[in-house]
């Protein structure tokens, strides 16, 4: 179903608001002939009534849709480039991009509220996108001697904390 100012002009649904005021045809009929609720109905109705003269349905959009202000995109990029950093360093055990993170980051950080798919197509734009690992098969090794048996792994050689600079 199509919008109600692309179907009709101004003047069609003036004319079929003022026979309806003037009794000539039911509300019923009305709504069948625009295709609009009753809800709707009487919006129309209303704003007919206020202003005769200049009723209008036609519009113009006042901004572009799915746009976003040019220093939030700045920061989104700033962000995924930080982010690009940790990923890049091998000590950190990174391999992906948060997109979560930065979302809060904007958010907490700058004071802007964006989507996250927003975030993810801009990064995917800029080549600031991974794909997902291909996932190995797990081999089944028996890691223990004794079944119940806890082992504690404490060593690791990642980085944990990247600001720390050390492992």
């Amino acid at each position: 179903m199509s919008q109600l100012h692309k179907r009709f002009t101004d003047i069609q649904i003036k004319e079929i608001l003022q026979r309806f005021l003037n009794h000539e045809i039911e509300r019923s009929y009305v709504q069948e002939i625009l295709k609009i609720g009753k809800t709707r109905l009487f919006a129309l109705l209303k704003s007919f009534r206020d202003n005769p003269e200049t009723f209008s349905v036609q519009y113009e959009r006042q901004g572009k849709p799915r746009s976003i202000a040019p220093e939030i995109e700045k920061n989104i990029f700033k962000e995924l480039t930080i982010e690009k950093k940790l990923i890049l360093n091998k000590d950190v055990p990174l391999d992906s991009y948060n997109y979560s993170y930065i979302r809060k980051r904007l958010e907490t950080e700058h004071g802007q509220n964006v989507s996250l798919p927003a975030i993810i197509r801009r990064a995917k734009e800029k080549g600031f996108y991974l794909t997902k690992p291909k996932r190995t098969a797990h081999d089944r090794e028996v890691l223990t001697q004794y079944a119940g048996e806890l082992i504690q792994h404490d060593a690791s050689i990642h980085l944990f904390a990247p600001a720390a600079e050390q492992k």
